[in-house]
């Protein structure tokens, strides 16, 4: 899933506009700031955008993110013919195949949200991905019986991590491993890290709806986040929440997507069904510390519904959520009660203040 989240755009208020898979993030500034020294990039058939509130970055800090951002690419790419990713996808129902640390932890923490969600998450899921190509040339409604052939294809419960040797095996020919639910998350929570290690721990790092606003706003005490309206143009806002030194990350239907016959098929597929994923709702976000984790999650909690989702993540801790109906409607999980500002008219938050 690099990513079947499509994720909704959020906005990041305080002095910067920034521009993402999923909206549009903006921020005001204060005369104490620092002018951010920003770089946009594509890699992950996405924009990526980093601004940095520090005097002390340079161009070379941003082409070693570049170059980082690269690798990583390079190596959990489903499609890319070198990856460790589409080694392990080749030699499915074969053999194990060696990858690196970096690989194999993204998958490890993949498995464990496909167990916690008994598959709703699933990252065994790219047969299935492949097959409908949401958000490439040609994409279309795959015949049923090719969609039920893929669903034999997706089982989490197949796939077999050596910790000790660092291998990675799906045990059924045809299988396929997508990271596109999870890697940016890491990838964002990798260019924090760098950041923080070079002591700049103040940046905005977008990677198209995965907001990671590291540190805080100078001149504030937080950045100020904004919730990308789903069902208006980018750029205007449901409401908008502050934090500091967490991550946002929002999936949603209406950013990657096809129309055929007159019908909506978006990106985030059902495991049970082989279709694009059908409930009431248009949006989650998800509000926490990891973006790896925050990543994972939103595309969960979607799958899930918002009632089961809103059990799944209620008791996880430093980790919140904001569900968005299509009659627009706003649930939050408890947290979210004194954080979360209305600033649109036309949603009504249901189950909190």
């Amino acid at each position: 899933m690099l990513r079947s989240k499509a994720i909704i755009m959020l906005l990041v208020l305080c002095m910067l506009t920034l521009a993402g898979c999923g909206g549009t993030s903006t921020t005001k500034d204060t005369t104490e700031s620092i002018n951010p020294k920003s770089q946009t990039y594509f890699v992950f058939d996405t924009v990526v955008t980093i601004k940095v509130y520090d005097k002390k970055v340079t161009d070379q800090n941003f082409k070693e993110i570049k170059a980082m951002l690269d690798d990583i690419e390079n190596k959990m790419s489903r499609t890319i013919k070198t990856s460790d990713i589409y080694q392990v996808n080749a030699n499915a129902g074969k053999k194990a195949i060696k990858v690196s640390d970096e690989t194999f932890y993204v998958v490890k923490t993949a498995q464990k949200y496909s167990e916690l969600s008994k598959g709703r998450f699933d990252v065994a899921i790219g047969t299935l991905v492949s097959l409908w190509n949401i958000n490439h040339e040609g994409a279309h409604v795959p015949p049923q019986s090719e969609i039920d052939d893929a669903l034999k294809h997706v089982d989490y419960k197949n796939l077999i991590l050596d910790e000790k040797n660092k291998t990675i095996k799906l045990t059924k020919e045809g299988m396929a491993l997508d990271l596109g639910g999870i890697a940016k998350g890491y990838a964002a929570d990798r260019i924090a890290d760098y950041l923080v290690e070079r002591k700049m721990p103040n940046a905005i790092i977008d990677l198209s709806g995965n907001i990671f606003a590291l540190g805080v706003k100078p001149g504030s005490d937080y950045w100020t986040i904004g919730i990308q309206d789903p069902n208006d143009s980018r750029g205007n806002q449901v409401g908008s929440m502050r934090v500091q030194n967490q991550t946002v990350v929002t999936s949603g239907i209406y950013e990657r997507y096809f129309i055929e016959n007159g019908v909506q098929y978006h990106h985030i597929l059902d495991t049970k069904t082989g279709y694009p994923v059908v409930n009431d709702l248009n949006s989650v976000s998800i509000v926490t510390d990891h973006s790896i984790d925050a990543d994972a999650l939103s595309t969960t909690l979607f799958a899930l519904g918002k009632e089961e989702g809103m059990k799944f993540v209620e008791n996880m801790e430093n980790t919140e959520a904001i569900f968005i109906t299509k009659d627009k409607k706003v649930y939050m999980t408890s947290g979210m009660n004194d954080k979360f500002h209305m600033t649109n008219k036309d949603y009504v938050i249901v189950n909190g203040k």
